[in-house]
Parts: structure tokens; sequence; C-alpha cells
């Protein structure tokens, strides 16, 4: 005899006496409780399955010891930057032992048979039904089509305040200036930033000043080299702009 379960979000094939280790449960150890969640009982030649879920079923269980289990390290690293960092994670998990399971078990081939017949005698019904419907849905889409193309006139005439929105989008990716981020990035944007060719006209005092004025913690920025690399972006110099960027740290010679 056996079942299937779901705890955690997993599901486990069960049956008496197995050991298992699964999400953490807030039980003492030594203490018993009871899966309520059963998928499916087995019980030699009959067997149940649930719809999605078994309600007079139970599987009980007894907390056997609770610990962690084995440590995955990650490992975040920037190129160039001469950053590296190690960290680890160990997921908690409780063990249990099952030592009984109470349902009764029935044959499901037997129940899902006349569903089927069901199933095909609808699919029959629709099939007639959309013969029948298909002649009244062609003549209703022929009257309806004189209607269709007068509406189509007062839509181009809506068609302007699309091309406003292509002007906003029309913005340059500033992160690709060594030491700005996207939200410094943002910033620049909202103050008027938005190209290439905006941010190389810019002084450096009025840069730092929208860092300083924006929400973000921008203290340790410094953009004394950022109107320079935009100039240079600008005219389309990126061989230059990036032989450039190497020998810089975070955007600063």
């Amino acid at each position: 005899m056996y079942a299937v379960i779901k705890t955690g979000g997993k599901q486990y094939r069960v049956s008496p006496g197995d050991k298992l280790k699964i999400e953490t449960i807030d039980a003492e150890v030594g203490a018993s409780f009871d899966f309520d969640t059963i998928l499916m009982i087995s019980d030699g030649d009959k067997l149940t399955v649930g719809t999605p879920t078994i309600a007079s079923a139970k599987v009980t269980a007894e907390v056997v010891a609770h610990g962690r289990g084995k440590k995955v390290e990650i490992i975040k690293f920037k190129r160039r930057k001469h950053h590296q960092k190690r960290t680890g994670h160990r997921q908690n998990f409780t063990q249990v032992e099952i030592q009984s399971i109470n349902g009764k078990g029935a044959v499901a081939k037997k129940k899902t048979a006349p569903a089927k017949k069901a199933k095909a005698a609808d699919s029959d019904s629709d099939a007639k039904m959309a013969k029948k419907t298909a002649p009244a849905k062609k003549a209703a889409e022929k009257k309806a089509a004189p209607k269709k193309t007068a509406a189509k006139k007062p839509a181009t005439k809506k068609s302007a305040p699309a091309k406003k929105v292509t002007k906003k989008a029309a913005a340059d990716d500033l992160t690709k200036i060594e030491g700005i981020g996207p939200k410094a990035a943002e910033a620049l944007v909202t103050a008027g930033l938005a190209t290439f060719a905006d941010l190389g006209k810019a002084k450096v005092p009025a840069i730092q000043k929208i860092l300083d004025e924006s929400d973000g913690k921008f203290g340790m920025m410094k953009p004394a080299t950022w109107p320079k690399q935009a100039k240079m972006a600008a005219d389309g110099k990126w061989d230059e702009l990036k032989k450039w960027q190497d020998e810089m740290d975070g955007g600063i010679e």
C-alpha cells in the first residue's frame, strides 16, 4: 500500500515505514502529525485518485529530526573590476517517518469510462450546432462589412499622438557610459539628459547637482568623465571609448 502526498510544493510517493526529508514543519521531534493533501492511494488492485485530493484520506507521520542540507556555494564577480563575492545557502528540512495510511481504495478506471462517452457525445452535438450556425455567421459578416469601413475613418485622425510616444522613447542607453547604473540613468533622463548628445553638452557641476537632488544615493559617484564619454558615444567612436573604459575603475580615471 502506498500514497502520493503533497507538501511544501512537492509530491512524494510514501509507504508505511519510509523516511523522507521535506520542507520544515513547525513540530517537535517525536510528535506525530497528519498530511491532509493526499493525491492518490493504492491498496493492492484498488486505486483511488483525488479530484484533485482525497478528502477522507490521511497519512500519519512522526517527526524524526530537524536539520540543514548541504551548503550551496554562490560566487559573484565582475570582470576587470577586481570585485568578487562568495556566499552560500543551506536549506532547512524536517525528516519524518511514515506511520500509517488511512483511506479506502477504489478502481479509478470504471469511474472515468462514462465521462469519456459523455465528452464524445458533447463534441458531436457541438459539431452539428457549428454547421447550422455557419451560414448565419457568414450572412452577419456580410451585413456588418460596411459598418467596419466607416469606423476606420476617425481612427486615422487619432494617429497623431503616436508620434509623440516615439519621440519620448528615442532615448539612448546611458548605462553604456562607464560609471552610470540604471537608477542614475533614470535620474538623468528625468532631468532632461536623455541622449548621449545632451549628456556630452552638460557640465560636470550640473550633472553632480542632478545626482545630489535625486532620490537615489549617488554621493559616491564622480561624473568627471561622463560628458567626454558621451561625446565619443554620440560621434560613434565606440572602439576608442571601450579602450578608454578598460583603463577606468567605475568611470574614474
